[in-house]
């Protein structure tokens, strides 16, 4: 141990024992956590220069060098999780997007079945409507087929019984000239009869 080594321990351990104090108060302050190692180098540094020890200078400057490196670290955490959290936001934003896009989709979706329904009961409706329509046209053309018919059937009874009336009083009439002619034979009879018995 020499001279330099003494005071060199003793700077050490009087950073040391300020390092709890002064962090407390950095840290009411709103500080980070290098603020107490910046605060340790420069005290190092300083007692470096007052004691002529490069070693304590030294130290102080890759004291400082860890802070600057801690600080740096915590700055790419602190931007790391600033690219995180606006990456996540990001993500958020779009998911919502997404499921809005995918919610308007099956709503459209809906819509479009529900008009595919509508149009296609309201094609049956119309289909049922023609086919009540033709059936009904059917029917009437049927029913005036069969009144033609029936009329037709009419037409040839009575033009029928009108032909059989005609024969029957075609033949009462003959009847009733061979019966005339019958009684006036029967009568030219009588006559001739009568004659003959007045002759006798």
């Amino acid at each position: 141990m020499n001279l330099r080594t003494i005071p060199r321990a003793a700077v050490g351990g009087y950073i040391k024992a300020l390092r709890l104090p002064v962090g407390q108060v950095l840290k009411l302050t709103g500080r980070n956590g290098t603020s107490v190692d910046r605060f340790d180098a420069t005290v190092r540094d300083l007692a470096g220069v007052a004691l002529g020890d490069a070693e304590l200078r030294e130290e102080a400057d890759r004291r400082r060098t860890a802070a600057d490196e801690r600080d740096r670290a915590a700055s790419l955490r602190a931007a790391a999780q600033q690219r995180t959290a606006e990456a996540d936001q990001e993500l958020a934003e779009k998911t919502q997007q997404a499921e809005a896009r995918k919610r308007e989709a099956a709503r459209r979706a809906e819509e479009r079945k529900q008009d595919a329904d509508r149009k296609r009961k309201e094609k049956q409706r119309k289909a049922a409507e023609a086919e009540r329509k033709r059936k009904a046209t059917v029917q009437k053309a049927a029913e005036r087929t069969e009144e033609v018919i029936e009329d037709r059937a009419r037409d040839q009874r009575l033009e029928q019984l009108e032909r059989q009336t005609e024969a029957l009083d075609a033949r009462e009439d003959a009847l009733s000239t061979a019966d005339q002619a019958q009684q006036l034979k029967n009568a030219a009879g009588q006559i001739k009869a009568a004659r003959k018995r007045d002759e006798s």
